[in-house]
This record gives C-alpha cells, sequence and structure tokens, in this order.
C-alpha cells in the first residue's frame, strides 16, 4: 500500500539531511507508528509521503501511484490529518466535509457516512451546521479527522493525532484506527504517546535524527518495553 525505499530530504538552509535513507512499508491492514524525539524527521517523512515536500533522493508509491511521477494519482490515495487541525474556519462542518470529499472524488454516499455515522460517533454531528470558525480545539481536530477519511483513503497518514483531544475521544480515535486497518487499509502515524502507539500498531519505527534506526514488528514481540527503548535509542550518540 505504501512503499518508501532509500527516502533522504534537506532543507535549503541546512547542512545535514531532516530525513536520509528511509526504507519502509506499509500494507494493507496494518498500523505502522513513528516514534522519536522533536526533530527526529518524523514530520518530513510524513509531508514527504503525502506530497507537501519535495525530496531529493528515493521514491515513494501509494497503492502503486509514484508520489513525484503521478503526484494526483497517489494523493487520492491518501487522507492526512495534520499536527494543527488546518481547516477553512468560514465553512461549517457539513460544507467542509462535502467540499473535502469533493477534490478527493468521494461519493454522494461516503460524503453522507461521514456528515451522519462518523459525526455521531466523533460526537460532532450537533455542530456540522455551525460555523468552525467556533470550534474549540478538540473540535477542529476531529471535523479534520472527518475530512481526511470522508473517501475512505487506502492510506490514512497522521501526525500527532491526539493533540487537544479528551481522553474519551483520544480511545474512540486508537479504536477507530485500528478497525480502518482492519477493514483493510493502510495507517500511518506519529505520536509521542508511546501507549497510543502500543494501543494502535502493528509495527513501530524509531526515527533518530532523520534515520530510521530501528524497526519493531509488535505482533511478534508482544512484550517489548517501547519506553525502554526509547530511552535507550535517544541517549545514543552517533558515530
Amino acid at each position: 500500500m505504501l512503499e518508501v525505499k532509500n527516502l533522504s530530504k534537506k532543507y535549503p538552509a541546512n547542512d545535514s539531511y531532516s530525513a536520509k535513507d528511509i526504507s519502509f512499508s506499509v500494507s494493507a491492514g496494518e498500523v505502522v507508528g513513528l516514534v522519536g524525539s522533536n526533530g527526529a524527521g518524523k514530520s518530513t517523512v510524513i509531508k514527504s509521503i503525502i506530497g507537501v515536500l519535495p525530496f531529493q533522493e528515493g521514491e515513494i508509491r501509494i497503492n502503486g501511484f509514484d508520489i513525484n511521477a503521478q503526484s494526483e494519482e497517489a494523493k487520492r490515495q491518501t487522507g492526512y490529518v495534520p499536527d494543527d487541525h488546518s481547516v477553512y474556519d468560514k465553512l461549517t462542518g457539513r460544507e467542509y466535509i462535502n467540499y473535502i470529499g469533493s477534490l478527493y472524488g468521494a461519493t454522494k454516499a461516503q460524503k453522507e457516512r461521514a456528515a451522519n455515522e462518523l459525526a455521531k460517533q466523533f460526537d460532532i454531528y450537533y455542530a456540522l451546521d455551525t460555523q468552525i470558525a467556533g470550534y474549540s480545539h478538540g473540535m477542529k481536530q476531529k471535523i479534520c479527522i472527518l475530512g481526511a477519511i470522508v473517501h475512505e483513503p487506502a492510506l490514512w497518514v497522521l501526525d500527532e493525532p491526539m493533540v487537544g483531544l479528551d481522553p474519551q475521544t483520544m480511545a474512540l480515535l486508537v479504536k477507530f484506527i485500528r478497525n480502518y486497518a482492519d477493514n483493510g487499509h493502510a495507517v500511518l502515524f506519529s505520536s509521542h504517546s508511546l501507549e497510543t502507539i502500543r494501543k494502535a500498531c502493528d509495527v513501530v519505527l524509531f526515527i533518530r535524527k532523520g534515520r530510521l534506526v530501528e524497526q519493531v514488528d509488535l505482533r511478534t514481540n508482544k512484550d517489548f518495553e517501547l519506553e525502554k527503548e526509547f530511552m535507550k535509542i535517544n541517549e545514543v550518540e552517533d558515530v
């Protein structure tokens, strides 16, 4: 579903790479988590995958489409939840869902499902016909989540999706992520919450200083100590 091969990205003002020679894949039915300290390169990897950032080296394919050579086709395969809940404040929640859905080619049935079934599930249905400008931080995050999955993308990408959510909604989102993958989709997300990673993910990728330093399959390593490994990795100095 997602194939990242030898991805390298360097920003013009930096001498070092923000992402260097990173390779991994996410298959249908899998949830993969990106873990790393602030500035490790997680968001750089994610934004390269969704086509926001150009990259110097490597290849990214989403459902078979190359993000550079077949950009439009590749982007239609994805749904993206940023860490800053970027939404159009002057639209109502319903208008936002319909607008984003139209951009990605969602069917009428898919739009109606997002605006009804999913909105009720995320407890935001009551506010769908009011302007997003009046939403709380958590409500904006919820409507952003609905906009990202209205077209039922093959790959769902989330960058720190728990920001601003209350504990009940966080638990709901973890369950929803898991169910989304179990229904044949692929999910990639970054999080500083190792507890969330443990509950939702099949595989965890440890990123440090722009490099993928470890990949662990939690399905075959059920007793793997995420916290201990995270601290160990971030204490080791580069050679």
